[in-house]
């Protein structure tokens, strides 16, 4: 008993933990984006305001959030599924040479970002491919690392006697698939796609060096406004509007996670 208090006891000290890990960050940030007038050597804003808001709105930063959803987004969808499918074949040991295949699979990340970016663009602008698609090509690549090792843990830890069972009882393959194999690796799908998002979602080298300035991102715009403008209201605006979306999403993946293991 007193074995199940400690563990409960560390398992809420370890959330509480991670909690603050995540909120102090954001706290600076918070004060920064509405204040209008903040200087040494007072402990809060003097003047509060929206006035960095305003000013990051008219930097574009709505369309760098849609550009950078919607890339993560993009990323998410494609990675995911091959990653699964390496992820199952790996686990079940089906793939001649799966040492070899999986170390392939993982050389994105060993290989500095810039310098595959680098290598890649002159072939990229030799075939003429548009700069978007260079980009997401280029990421759901560096993405790929992330959802096989994700799926292949879960496909180790799935049981499929599950799914032996769903297909003596008359199930197609489509549908032990989809009533039995989806709903058990749901979390674990969902964490693949969470990490393939935030690949998409944060990247900054590739998006500069292939996208060429045309693929304007909220990575982007964030050390744009850093670097240029000092204006620290903007600033923390840009980076509360990157920082947030992944941290909701990770609160999902949680509960979801929660949720598949009861």
């Amino acid at each position: 008993m007193r074995t199940d208090r400690a563990v409960r006891a560390a398992s809420r000290t370890g959330r509480g933990l991670l909690a603050l890990w995540l909120v102090l960050p954001v706290v600076p940030l918070l004060l920064w984006a509405f204040a209008d007038r903040w200087t040494h050597p007072a402990l809060l804003p003097q003047e509060w305001g929206v006035q960095g808001l305003a000013e990051a709105a008219a930097s574009g930063a709505g369309g760098a959030f849609l550009r950078s959803t919607l890339l993560g987004a993009v990323v998410a969808l494609l990675a995911t599924p091959p990653g699964a499918m390496a992820g199952r074949a790996l686990a079940s040991r089906q793939v001649p040479g799966s040492t070899a295949v999986l170390a392939v699979l993982l050389s994105p990340l060993v290989l500095p970002p810039f310098a595959v970016a680098l290598g890649l663009d002159v072939l990229l602008l030799r075939l003429r491919v548009p700069a978007a698609l260079g980009v997401v090509v280029l990421l759901v690549v560096a993405a790929l690392p992330y959802t096989t090792i994700t799926m292949r843990a879960a496909y180790a830890a799935h049981d499929r006697g599950f799914e032996d069972e769903a297909r003596l009882l008359g199930a197609t393959r489509w549908q032990t698939v989809r009533s039995v194999q989806l709903p058990l690796l749901a979390p674990a799908l969902a964490g693949a796609a969470f990490l393939a998002f935030l690949v998409g979602w944060s990247d900054y080298i590739v998006t500069v060096l292939i996208g060429g300035g045309r693929l304007t991102t909220l990575p982007l715009l964030v050390a744009s406004a850093a670097s240029a403008t000092g204006n620290d209201a903007q600033v923390a605006v840009l980076s509360l509007t990157a920082v947030l979306p992944p941290v909701a999403l990770l609160v999902v993946v949680g509960m979801l996670g929660r949720r598949g293991r009861r």
